[in-house]
């Protein structure tokens, strides 16, 4: 199963940026993962969301699960992310798509989309710690899976 990271805006935290390329190279030892990372929106709050939203939306449509993260989403443990990835693979899914959208959110057509909507935290993480967050998490699902110590 691939796995595929969409988000809006660059990385530009070197030090998280240098931990998100090696989550990813360490995510190649279980899968074929990559990340997308896409221009901010044009315009001011509303237009520059709307922007955003129909870019995410064309390149999802015909992805077959879209996992969208909004911190009013469904909360899983290490574990239970861990059983929902290994669900999917079972099910010979071909890919699952994670996406996190800029500081002002996602539009409505991203969220329409979207298979299941996923809570990192209650708190709230800049969006490039989402995006560690996140790799680290699926990383570690994939170790859990696979009975390796690391998550340990």
């Amino acid at each position: 199963m691939k796995l595929r990271f969409v988000w809006v805006g660059k990385t530009k935290s070197a030090p998280i940026r240098s931990l998100l390329d090696d989550h990813l190279e360490r995510l190649a030892r279980f899968t074929r993962a990559e990340v997308v990372e896409l221009r901010d929106g044009n315009g001011e709050g509303g237009a520059a969301l709307d922007c955003e939203g129909e870019d995410i939306c064309r390149r999802v449509e015909s992805d077959p699960f879209v996992i969208l993260l909004d911190e009013r989403g469904r909360s899983l443990t290490s574990a239970e992310l861990a059983a929902f990835l290994e669900d999917k693979m079972s099910k010979a899914l071909k890919q699952v798509t994670f996406i996190v959208g800029s500081h002002d959110g996602v539009a409505d057509c991203v969220r329409a989309r979207a298979d299941m909507v996923l809570s990192l935290s209650r708190m709230t993480l800049t969006h490039e710690m989402a995006r560690f967050v996140l790799m680290e998490q699926v990383y570690r699902a994939h170790t859990i899976i696979r009975g390796l110590k690391y998550q340990r």
